[in-house]
């Protein structure tokens, strides 16, 4: 079971940057995933959400983590002071797309995962250690179900084909 959601919590209003056509049409899902999963954890403010591809997730990868490849996800905190901001999330096209196909699921699906994931990250959550990673995995698994996805993590979801 999931905590009520607060009726006085403010809600999430997302920025959306396509800057890749594998994005087309997905804008309105994307800011749905989000809305739902702030709804979820009570959390209200801005996210700005660039729609990207893997050179551009590899130059942020490279010049704020020091890894010189792509990533399906990143999410960047607001600095302090930023009034209700939240943060930034930036996901990669094709990392996504390719992952998706490894682990036999739609690029709508994966990409809700990971936007619940960068959100989350937003929110607090971190997984560097198991402990913080169960907890994290367990409000994904919880967001997801509410938005009528499966389990990102159960066997048939993350087996490559």
């Amino acid at each position: 079971m999931t905590a009520p959601i607060d009726a006085m919590a403010k809600p999430l209003r997302v920025e959306i940057v396509a800057l890749h056509p594998a994005w087309r049409g997905l804008q309105r899902e994307a800011r749905r995933v989000l809305q739902a999963a702030a709804a979820a954890e009570n959390a209200g403010g801005a996210v700005s959400l660039l729609l990207a591809d893997d050179a551009a997730l590899r130059v942020l990868n490279r010049d704020w983590r020091g890894k010189d490849k792509p990533s399906n996800v990143l999410s960047f905190p607001a600095a302090e002071g930023q009034g209700d901001a939240l943060g930034y999330i930036a996901l990669a096209a094709e990392t996504i797309a390719a992952e998706a196909a490894a682990q036999c699921k739609s690029f709508s699906a994966h990409m809700s995962h990971l936007l619940t994931h960068g959100l989350l990250h937003l929110l607090g959550y971190d997984h560097e250690i198991e402990a913080e990673a169960e907890a994290m995995e367990a409000r994904e698994r919880a967001i997801l179900q509410q938005l009528g996805l499966a389990d990102p993590y159960a066997e048939t979801n993350s087996a490559a084909p």
